[in-house]
């Protein structure tokens, strides 16, 4: 769905989402859970995608744990809350497996800090 428009802004969210509620269907899936937030804070606003990330903390593997985190901080970032959204991706920087994206995630956390 991505790959198919002219730019993010173009990206058809209430069909993403509508293909997340089917592999939901197929049953639960935290991952699978995590992402649809995504697409439900896209199509229904942040809070609404917040409140979809609920209870996920302890259903994810350490491995996933970051993903969460950096969910989180972009979902902040759309209800306009910065600072908590900055706290989510310098959480998810500490958690991240992998240098590429320790790095990504502390720099997302460093431009929503204040000097």
């Amino acid at each position: 769905m991505h790959a198919e428009t002219s730019d993010a802004a173009a990206t058809d969210w209430p069909q993403i989402l509508g293909l997340y509620d089917l592999l939901e269907g197929f049953g639960h899936n935290p991952v699978v859970t995590l992402n649809r937030a995504v697409a439900v804070g896209e199509v229904h606003g942040s809070q609404a995608g917040l409140a979809t990330l609920e209870g996920l903390d302890d259903q994810l593997r350490n491995g996933d744990r970051h993903r969460l985190h950096a969910v989180r901080g972009h979902l902040l970032v759309m209800a306009g809350d910065e600072q908590a959204a900055a706290r989510a991706y310098a959480l998810a920087a500490r958690e991240a497996t992998t240098p590429a994206e320790r790095r990504h995630l502390a720099d997302r956390a460093a431009q929503l800090s204040p000097p």
